[in-house]
């Protein structure tokens, strides 16, 4: 694509993206007061069939790691290209990027995409706190194994997963609560509603919960 040609494309691109800029409020972080200004920037379905092109992950990627400013990255009911969230991952893993939400609710990820999450969770400085890939269908076994090692990894600093209504199986919550149960410091929010978490994940989380180190607050 010609250098005008991709310039239209962004142009195109960021005008159909929903920013929210917070402003600075009484009782602000410190990172706020110091300047940054959380950013929330909302992709809705683009194209119409809810795919978007390499360029526009490119744009998405170069924004993570240029604007520490921007906190949430909402993907909600996008079809999301393997390559692109490659791309999107590594950017998280970037020292300018300071994403702390990333909402893919309703996505299709595959294999690969949960490869590159972990990956992006394990990252050191991890700065993401809140995973949302609830309504995802297509997740496996295998993926949510290697999703799992992320959650395990010491460098992850995760409060808040929520996979609601994923169809998991016996084993994949056996998976992330057998990583919770490793690295349980953290997270404080988990949503496994509407999964099949059965026996042997309800003795899991039991121990989880027994561990004095747990920080889970809510539970669904």
């Amino acid at each position: 694509m010609s250098d005008r040609g991709d310039e239209e494309e962004r142009r195109a691109f960021s005008s159909k993206c929903d920013v929210t800029s917070h402003s600075d409020e009484a009782g602000a972080s410190s990172e706020t007061q110091q300047g940054y200004t959380p950013v929330a920037l909302k992709l809705p379905k683009w194209p119409s069939h809810g795919e978007l092109s390499e360029t526009q992950y490119e744009h998405l990627a170069s924004e993570l790691k240029s604007n520490p400013e921007l906190k949430e990255l909402d993907l909600r009911r996008n079809t999301l290209n393997e390559s692109g969230v490659e791309l999107l991952c590594a950017a998280l893993e970037s020292p300018n990027c300071r994403l702390q939400t990333l909402r893919l609710r309703g996505s299709i990820v595959s294999e690969r995409c949960c490869a590159s999450l972990a990956s992006a969770l394990k990252s050191d400085p991890s700065y993401l706190r809140e995973l949302d890939l609830s309504e995802i269908k297509n997740l496996t076994d295998s993926g949510v194994k290697l999703l799992a090692t992320g959650l395990w990894s010491p460098h992850c600093r995760l409060r808040t997963l929520r996979l609601a209504d994923c169809k998991l199986s016996e084993s994949s919550c056996g998976s992330l609560l057998s990583a919770l149960q490793s690295n349980p410091s953290y997270l404080e929010e988990l949503d496994l509603s509407g999964n099949s978490v059965e026996d042997s994940g309800v003795k899991l989380l039991c121990a989880v919960l027994k561990n004095p180190l747990c920080s889970l607050n809510t539970l669904r």
